[in-house]
């Protein structure tokens, strides 16, 4: 049983983790979380080892499954009774009928010159009416910095510094003139993207008001596209 090797204190972080990473690896952290709830739902993990959990959602690593329990129970999105071992999903947290939906916030991206480092950090959630918003799976937020596409037009919404840009982490081949979230030399940035298939480059290229240099890639390169641009929250202007 996992029980009585689960709980960490919130002041040890957890080895098996460590405290930065790629914007890739919070996306298939999320991912596996993902598996942890479905999981949750359909047995009873109280009875099962680590390793046995691990296999069963697709982790290499059982150590890690107690870091990714620990996060759902601080997220809420499941309650554990240490006096028994039970997991379950927290019941108050909305489901499939529910009008809302939870983007999960995923750090900041640049819309500037590429000064932000891809880290791995939760940031929590935008609770979207789905109304607003209707893709329910494999998308986040993070949230722009930097004006290099308050030009750009997503469903007729600029992006400006503050807003957050919502991802579909599905989607990781765009075509010319889609709008994505890279991920180059390690610092995520928001650019349209442009492919010359003659010479082989990529280009990922600003829109805005001011002058900014594009980015020249050659398809060989390492770099990441990590989703399509979806959906644009704008950040309020408040005026009192």
């Amino acid at each position: 049983m996992w029980i009585n090797s689960l709980h960490l204190p919130s002041s040890t972080p957890d080895p098996a983790i460590g405290g930065i990473g790629t914007l890739s690896t919070l996306l298939a952290m999320h991912q596996i979380q993902e598996k942890l709830l479905d999981l949750v739902k359909e047995e009873d993990v109280s009875q099962l080892t680590l390793r046995q959990i691990a296999k069963l959602v697709g982790e290499k690593h059982p150590q890690k499954i107690k870091h990714h329990l620990n996060q759902l129970e601080k997220k809420g999105m499941i309650d554990i009774d240490w006096h028994s071992g039970s997991v379950k999903r927290n019941s108050r947290r909305a489901d499939k009928n529910s009008s809302f939906q939870s983007v999960p916030i995923i750090g900041l991206a640049d819309c500037g010159q590429a000064i932000t480092f891809a880290e791995e950090t939760f940031e929590g959630y935008l609770k979207v009416s789905r109304k607003i918003l209707d893709k329910i799976r494999n998308i986040f937020a993070v949230q722009a910095k930097g004006n290099s596409m308050n030009k750009a037009k997503i469903n007729g919404q600029t992006i400006e510094d503050g807003d957050y840009v919502v991802i579909d982490s599905s989607d990781k081949d765009p075509f010319n003139g889609d709008y994505v979230l890279a991920v180059v030399d390690n610092f995520a940035t928001i650019k349209r993207f442009y492919r010359d298939r003659q010479t082989n480059r990529i280009v990922l290229l600003a829109e805005s008001t001011e002058e900014y240099l594009p980015i020249y890639l050659h398809e060989d390169d390492s770099f990441m596209i990590n989703g399509i641009v979806k959906f644009v929250l704008k950040k309020p202007k408040i005026n009192f």
